[in-house]
């Protein structure tokens, strides 16, 4: 028995920096389909509908969304299919310069 929490220990010490790898996220995200004042709530909902999620600010205006996510928990591949089954296309918005956030 002694043996076992032993092993329960080390398994524990050594699984903790994995946790530590997370890394708070943020991506602008181009939505497709947004034309009334509602679109832009309802993006939110589908993106905070997502597991990670901390923060997502969308604007019809700029037509698009700004989320904040734990990476560890999500991926943009995962945001990008929530605002489309809610019916709002999406895709990674370039960086000025052509990079990505």
């Amino acid at each position: 028995m002694r043996l076992l929490k032993a092993c329960v220990v080390v398994a524990a010490v050594c699984l903790a920096p994995l946790t530590a790898l997370a890394v708070e996220t943020t991506v602008t995200l181009k939505i497709d389909g947004m034309t009334c004042a509602g679109c832009p709530y309802q993006v939110q909902r589908a993106l905070k509908g997502v597991t990670g999620v901390t923060s997502v600010k969308a604007s019809l205006a700029d037509k698009e969304a700004v989320v904040v996510f734990d990476d560890a928990k999500t991926t943009i591949a995962a945001l990008t299919k929530a605002t489309s089954e809610a019916g709002f296309p999406s895709s990674l918005k370039p960086q000025s310069g052509g990079t990505t956030q």
